[in-house]
């Protein structure tokens, strides 16, 4: 067989659907390369180009399109997806870069009795069609970007002070927002095993939104918990709480619950704090999070939003530049003085016990009053790394030096209670992340979670049933919205067909609501 034949063997054309096209164009215009894209996806790179140059044509062709359907996998393939959903998203809450996973195919074979002699290879394109199909688009695994991308940062730190220039924005008006996963409840397994022998170690975690702007402000934390009506909120009116109380079944932040914050919570209070005299002009900075909208600055006309380059957060985030490990650190002071103070009064109790009775309400107000404690100087010295004006105006603050004395001072309260800690041991806390998940920890984690729904759902829950005035309503409002998009849809056929998927979608509830009539 002749060369040009047997390369011709070799290289047997792929077809890219749109879906995966569109895929590409948005990473290249996440700042990725050809040759990374390329690499990435195991295509040529005269293929990426083309796919890019025809770009437009291709947003077109998506915008005209009907929804693509999903193919469903089953067997162990399926069930060792949902874990790795779990997985990710657990890696995702600890910002740790994720790593292909192949075992735990095997082992949901050998648990589950799977009769299944299907292979399973984890490649990178298998990895990027799962992230695609479980809304996992911005993630990146480990040996993509194993660093910081200080390349990235500089050209962004020129860009960003020549927006403030034209913008003439003041410090009071340029903020920065920033999650950070908290385990609310968590003490070192060495003090466990000494000092409380028998006491589970407890991972529960939240998630809290923290924000402040360049002159040192501080705004109201959000606090994202995995139930809503719990016993310690029991006559409490979440209104009041010295947080922003929303939840989730993750307990981690959402694009729905980021836009609900956006608009009812951060707006409304930065219109009043700039009510003394200042425009209301908003800079606001965010990085490249699952759970940022990117489509912010469509939601308010005196909002500017821009978002760091990819994989440059830990260089660049201002929140991350002091104010959220001095955060940690202080709500761990705190906690360790409620402790000894607990053990120390007349009828004291034991470190076990003051661990048992420390509730989520416990935990909110202590985050409270130590997002309090981070002073005006660290919630301005944080800003050093990424704006090149205003810098006159940072008063000194060295991160260091501040996470030190606030350590050694937590040293001291342990030995109160008998504890044998040291620097080291603080540092860890405050940078506890949570040791990754197992396969054995994955399964047992899906167990428990389809357990708690169940008992949610049967506890908080009343029984659903369908009510024709409420169905009635239901579907009046449906046909109000289609009405609305009939009359700016210029292409007849397009609306056409979604309205025929749609009115084809409600036809079970159409059916339930006939009877019942």
């Amino acid at each position: 067989m002749c060369p040009s034949c047997q390369d011709g063997e070799k290289r047997k054309r792929k077809t890219i659907d749109l879906e995966h096209k569109i895929a590409i164009v948005r990473q290249y215009e996440g700042g990725q390369t050809v040759s990374f894209v390329s690499r990435k996806l195991g295509t040529s790179k005269s293929s990426i180009s083309t796919i890019i140059k025809d770009s437009d044509r291709i947003c077109e062709a998506v915008k005209g399109s009907a929804p693509m359907k999903i193919k469903q996998r089953a067997g162990p393939i399926l069930e060792m997806e949902k874990l790795l959903v779990i997985w990710m998203e657990d890696q995702i809450e600890k910002r740790t870069p994720l790593s292909l996973m192949t075992i735990l195919f095997e082992d949901l074979k050998k648990k589950e009795g799977y009769d299944y002699d299907q292979t399973f290879t984890a490649s990178h394109s298998w990895f990027n069609r799962f992230k695609m199909c479980a809304n996992f688009h911005n993630l990146k695994l480990s040996g993509e970007t194993a660093s910081a991308d200080s390349k990235a940062a500089e050209p962004f730190i020129v860009e960003l002070d020549k927006l403030i220039k034209e913008g003439n924005y003041f410090p009071e008006q340029i903020f920065n927002v920033d999650e950070t996963g908290l385990f609310w409840k968590n003490i070192p397994t060495y003090i466990r095993k000494q000092k409380m022998p028998g006491y589970k170690a407890f991972k529960d975690h939240l998630t809290d939104l923290l924000r402040g702007n360049v002159s040192g402000y501080k705004l109201k934390p959000l606090l994202i918990y995995r139930s809503e009506n719990l016993r310690a909120f029991k006559n409490i009116s979440k209104a009041i709480l010295p947080v922003h109380y929303h939840t989730n079944k993750k307990a981690w932040m959402t694009l729905v619950l980021f836009e609900d914050w956006f608009m009812n919570c951060f707006i409304p209070e930065v219109s009043y704090f700039l009510e003394k005299g200042i425009p209301f002009q908003i800079f606001l900075i965010l990085d490249n999070a699952p759970g940022h909208p990117q489509y912010l600055n469509d939601l308010h006309s005196n909002m500017k939003v821009v978002f760091l380059p990819p994989n440059t957060t830990s260089i660049l985030q201002p929140m991350d530049q002091g104010a959220i490990p001095a955060f940690k650190a202080y709500y761990l002071h705190n906690t360790f003085a409620k402790a000894v103070a607990a053990t120390e009064c007349e009828n004291g109790k034991t470190l076990c016990e003051f661990w048992k009775d420390y509730k989520i309400l416990h935990c909110i107000r202590n985050i409270a009053a130590e997002w309090e404690e981070v002073t005006p100087q660290c919630m301005n010295g944080i800003w050093k790394k990424i704006l090149k004006r205003f810098v006159n105006c940072f008063r000194g603050f060295e991160k260091e030096k501040a996470l030190e004395d606030i350590s050694n001072n937590i040293v001291q309260l342990a030995k109160q209670v008998d504890l044998e800690m040291d620097n080291e041991d603080i540092r860890q806390l405050v940078e506890d992340v949570g040791e990754e998940l197992s396969n054995e920890d994955l399964m047992q984690l899906k167990v428990e979670r389809v357990a708690e729904e169940e008992r949610q759902t049967a506890q908080e829950e009343a029984p659903k049933n369908f009510v024709m005035k409420e169905m009635a309503a239901a579907f009046s409002k449906i046909n109000e919205g289609m009405q609305m998009f009939e009359k700016m849809d210029p292409n007849v056929a397009r609306f056409s067909k979604v309205d025929h998927l749609i009115q084809d979608a409600l036809a079970c509830y159409k059916e339930i609501y006939n009877e019942k009539k």
